[in-house]
């Protein structure tokens, strides 16, 4: 009789975790199920990587599986020594397989050490991600986007397929860059008649001509003009709910931050708006405008860059 490396059969480090030897299990196991792979000798790995896991996703048979340690290679001739399973119960498990398990495994655990049959087991499909492109307007105030996205689905002959699917998604008002919308049983489909995935849809911004996010809070560039940075005035500005009036403090310079609150994408609480201000210069194309600026320069002397020592 063979000796049987369960961790080298999944892929697996033998200090794995379980969550790991699930997901090394999931992929083998989808990857070599009858029903829809087309690899030569697809039904004996099936076969293989089930027992495999039948051992590693249980502690007590793993326990006693790992009491042999590293010393065993795949293939080696092997005879469990006597009395090894003692302080172990294998019992309860409700082996149907006939035949699925090999004799490696009835030699350390016995028929009733098992728990499920071989091909026929059932798998819940896949969970699948997939990015969508909202409007910026659309994450404000909610609405409905159709999408196409390609998805698999099992065919008249059993075997997997992708096809294209249009879904009418609806966004809920103040969603965030990066947030999930689930659908439940939308996608990757069972095997063996097991449930399909859920599909979830990772929301992402589609660019805006002039706002940009930062979590809830919506952030805009505006354009001012000297006469307004210097004096003060009271100017209408866009949001994403519509224009408001701002007013921009009289010796305001370009980067000064302002901010309109609860302006920003919808929430508990909500985001913020934050205009930053940007002094936009006259051209100097006339000679009335070049000389307007010389008589500002006589009249309004200033070293803009005495802070840097110069």
């Amino acid at each position: 009789m063979q000796y049987k490396d369960y961790y080298k059969i999944l892929g697996v480090a033998r200090d794995a975790g379980q969550d790991e030897i699930k997901r090394a299990y999931r992929k083998l196991a989808r990857k070599y199920h009858p029903d829809v792979s087309k690899e030569a000798g697809a039904e004996e790995r099936f076969k293989e990587v089930n027992e495999a896991y039948e051992v590693l996703k249980d502690p007590e048979k793993r326990k006693a599986y790992d009491r042999f340690g590293a010393n065993w290679k795949e293939g080696q001739e092997f005879r469990p020594p006597p009395d090894w399973e003692q302080g172990f119960d294998f019992a309860g498990g409700g082996y149907t397989g006939h035949g699925d398990f090999s004799d490696f495994f009835e030699s350390l655990f016995g028929r009733a050490g098992a728990s499920r049959g071989g091909a026929g087991i059932r798998m819940r499909g896949e969970d699948q991600v997939a990015r969508i492109s909202v409007p910026l307007e659309v994450a404000y105030r909610g609405g409905t986007q159709s999408i196409t996205l390609s998805a698999p689905e099992v065919g008249a002959d059993g075997r997997i397929a992708h096809a294209a699917r249009t879904i009418n998604l609806r966004i809920p008002p103040g969603i965030t860059e990066g947030q999930r919308i689930r659908l439940a049983g939308q996608g990757g489909p069972g095997l063996g008649g097991g449930p399909a995935g859920d599909l979830y849809l990772e929301v992402s911004f589609q660019p805006h001509p002039y706002f940009h996010v930062e979590q809830r809070d919506i952030f805009l560039d505006l354009p001012i003009t000297p006469w307004e940075a210097a004096l003060g005035r009271t100017v209408t500005v866009p949001t994403l709910g519509g224009g408001v009036e701002l007013k921009i403090p009289p010796g305001s310079q370009s980067g000064r931050k302002l901010r309109l609150k609860g302006r920003g994408l919808p929430g508990d609480p909500p985001g913020d708006q934050y205009v930053v201000l940007k002094i936009v210069t006259p051209a100097a194309d006339t000679p009335q405008a070049k000389a307007f600026y010389e008589r500002m320069a006589q009249e309004l002397p200033m070293n803009p860059r005495s802070s840097l020592g110069v």
